[in-house]
């Protein structure tokens, strides 16, 4: 956990690099591999998700790991809402149900910053959790990447 490989695109971005950024982002989550998605943060990576903070990469990893083994069959859409030179902002969605078989659409608001070397140091997140039925879902595709034919959130009326 100790890389800090660098992981293009790097800023200034544009419209196309933040767009690819937030692709990336989307992929790695929906794979949920907690070890792999965290070394796309900075060392000293500072988070807000929903009322809880992480102040590293570690840190990051274990939240994310606790958050795989609680949302099952976890699958997410980012779309980049803006951008600027080193930062992006994202909105999402992602269904995923608990242990008990209740499923859920999260909704969220991402705002991210990058460092030099394209890692994210700085996240904030704020997410809305909504209960719906098994019949109400819209993301279906086996579990990992979303295909590239899968409709975004803007074309899912979300």
């Amino acid at each position: 956990m100790s890389s800090t490989e660098a992981r293009p695109p790097f800023p200034p971005f544009t419209r196309e690099t933040a767009i690819q950024k937030v692709r990336q982002g989307e992929d790695g989550w929906n794979h949920r591999n907690p070890d792999k998605v965290a070394l796309a943060y900075s060392l000293d990576t500072r988070w807000r998700n929903r009322s809880e903070f992480v102040h590293n990469r570690g840190e990051a990893r274990e939240f994310l790991a606790r958050k795989w083994a609680k949302e099952l069959d976890y699958r997410l859409i980012k779309e980049m809402w803006a951008f600027t030179d080193n930062r992006i902002a994202v909105r999402y969605a992602y269904e995923w149900h608990d242990d008990s078989g209740n499923w859920f659409r999260s909704y969220g608001n991402e705002n991210w910053e990058f460092d030099t070397d394209g890692l994210m140091k700085i996240r904030h997140s704020s997410i809305n959790d909504l209960p719906i039925k098994e019949s109400e879902r819209k993301f279906h595709w086996p579990l990992g990447r979303r295909p590239d034919d899968h409709p975004g959130l803007s074309d899912l009326g979300l």
